[in-house]
């Protein structure tokens, strides 16, 4: 087989960060002076780079605070960390699909609005991070939904746009797949709706983690026999 990239996301694809995410933008926002955004609304911002996605949660009068209440969301986060009170699990059935990917001769990638650091520290908790050699942060920007960390990553291992996959669960991450000309599959446990990946360029939604294998598994040989 060829070589053969697999890109995903992290929190919402990967790993359940919603609750550490709100948690955080909670305290930052607090810390700011300002009232905490609902779950909702948070949620619909995960996978940005952070600043953008802090102004788009802020009250119009206050977009300029947005580098300030990230430095606070940082501190926060850095707060909980120390703390012990991280809480990012992965999604039922990724490990195994993370896996039986890797055993299988696909290369294995992550494109993350989150930093290189806490995307490093997440997949070292899980004991995941010999399986991903390629890793694509917000740092540096430009973040989802251009097309940038895609292109990297494509770049960084020499395989073509028509020999690779994005998995994600927002449409900021089918965006950025359709962007850099590459397929992209929408996992419907994540934080944005099926619908709305649909409508961003997903080819289909897969309900549970062990069924991105075979669909990887399908793309591949459908390609070789063309």
């Amino acid at each position: 087989m060829s070589r053969r990239l697999v890109l995903f996301d992290l929190d919402g694809t990967l790993v359940d960060s919603q609750r550490m995410i709100h948690a955080c933008m909670s305290d930052a926002f607090l810390a700011r002076g300002l009232a905490p955004p609902p779950i909702e609304d948070v949620r619909r911002i995960v996978g940005l780079h952070l600043v953008e996605g802090i102004a788009r949660l802020l009250p119009v009068p206050r977009q300029n605070d947005a580098e300030a209440t990230a430095d606070a969301y940082r501190a926060a986060f850095r707060r909980r960390r120390d703390d012990g009170a991280v809480d990012e699990v992965l999604f039922p059935g990724v490990r195994e699909m993370v896996m039986t990917l890797a055993d299988r001769g696909y290369v294995l990638g992550i494109a993350t609005g989150k930093g290189l650091a806490g995307l490093d520290r997440v997949l070292e908790t899980h004991g995941l991070a010999a399986f991903f050699p390629v890793r694509q942060s917000g740092d540096p920007p430009p973040g989802k939904p251009n097309p940038a960390m895609v292109f990297r990553a494509l770049a960084e291992t020499g395989i073509p746009a028509e020999a690779a996959v994005m998995v994600g669960d927002t449409s900021f991450d089918i965006e950025m797949a359709v962007s850099a000309g590459v397929r992209a599959i929408g996992v419907a446990w994540g934080y944005h709706k099926p619908t709305e990946l649909l409508a961003a360029g997903a080819e289909c939604i897969v309900e549970e983690a062990h069924q991105v294998v075979p669909l990887i598994d399908c793309h591949s040989k459908n390609d070789t026999n063309h």
